[in-house]
């Protein structure tokens, strides 16, 4: 197996203890794929996609990096140099607020990665790009994601309203500002 590379020209990256999160590649496609077609995964992300769609979606991320100067990033386990998932901050038009989401493999699940690597992706919104808030949008049903923001010290703030075409999907609002991030990021010195 060819190891997929550490690091992207669309932006930075960055290094946590068992993980290297970078802007997509073009390498990623057939990970992207696996990733969007597992039902599971994506029962909270909008449904599985065909890859042709799947496509677009990778080459939209990766023009969000271009344009905006940040969106997911592709998140590799070091061991391995495997691709497990996409985390990171996005802003897409009329979304309720910056938000840092998650979503992982199947595979990957269950081993604190979404944690790790979404801490770091924190730390950088708040350090690096200046945000003076951030959000998770988490359907009400979706637990494992409602533990990765409490683990985070995110607060559910609530019951919120995507944009079109997520209108009628129900989602709570969880966040924090970089003043409670400062006391919650304690927790993973």
């Amino acid at each position: 197996m060819t190891r997929l590379p550490t690091t992207s020209p669309l932006g930075p990256t960055l290094d946590t203890p068992r993980l290297i999160l970078r802007p997509p590649v073009a390498e990623d496609f057939p990970a992207f794929c696996a990733f969007q077609s597992d039902e599971k995964v994506m029962t909270h992300l909008g449904g599985v996609t065909p890859d042709a769609v799947t496509w677009r979606v990778t080459r939209a991320i990766a023009g969000a990096w271009a344009l905006d100067g940040f969106h997911m990033f592709s998140v590799l386990e070091k061991a391995t140099g495997e691709w497990v998932g996409r985390i990171g901050p996005l802003y897409p038009y009329q979304w309720p607020a910056r938000e840092v989401g998650w979503g992982l493999l199947s595979s990957a699940q269950g081993k604190g990665y979404a944690t790790e690597a979404a801490a770091a992706c924190i730390d950088y919104v708040f350090e690096v790009l200046g945000w003076d808030d951030l959000i998770h949008t988490i359907a009400p049903d979706n637990i494992g994601s409602q533990r990765v923001a409490q683990a985070l010290g995110s607060s559910n703030r609530g019951p919120g309203r995507l944009p079109p075409p997520y209108a009628d999907v129900a989602v709570d609002i969880w966040g924090q500002t970089p003043a409670e991030w400062a006391e919650n990021r304690q927790r993973f010195s």
